[in-house]
């Protein structure tokens, strides 16, 4: 048993000098190599971490947008909410009716659109997350 260890060790320490004894310029192309593989990866990195950064920037601003519409159908509401206390007497109640209605549906609309952005921006995020874990 002793010598079959002795066997063993002999071949470890064989295989230890083979690498030692390896050409410099294996050592070099194996380290050009592995610099080449970070730099891509640093590059795939960056690369997600823009188009984060991109769609980050367009979510917030469609926020905005969304935020100034509702505030103009809110200013609208009470300018159509004061037209039609002024003309209370008038036969044309049909017409003020339709004007908040279009308003609700285009906030809706609005608030659908944004909500389902977003729900597209979280998706597309998590996978350039996974991609850059996985990188």
């Amino acid at each position: 048993e002793v010598q079959k260890l002795n066997q063993q060790l002999e071949e470890k320490n064989g295989e230890i000098q083979q690498m030692i004894n390896q050409p410099l310029y294996e050592k070099e192309r194996e380290i050009l190599r592995l610099q080449k593989s970070l730099a891509e990866k640093e590059k795939a990195q960056a690369t997600s971490d823009v188009l984060c950064r991109s769609l980050t920037d367009e979510a917030h601003q469609l926020q905005r947008k969304l935020a100034s519409t509702a505030e103009m159908c809110q200013h609208l509401a009470k300018c159509l909410e004061e037209k039609q206390r002024k003309e209370k007497g008038n036969s044309d109640d049909q017409i003020p009716t339709e004007i908040p209605n279009q308003v609700f549906l285009l906030l809706l609309y609005n608030e659908t659109s944004l909500q389902a952005l977003i729900c597209n921006l979280q998706d597309e995020n998590r996978m350039l997350k996974q991609k850059v874990a996985h990188v």
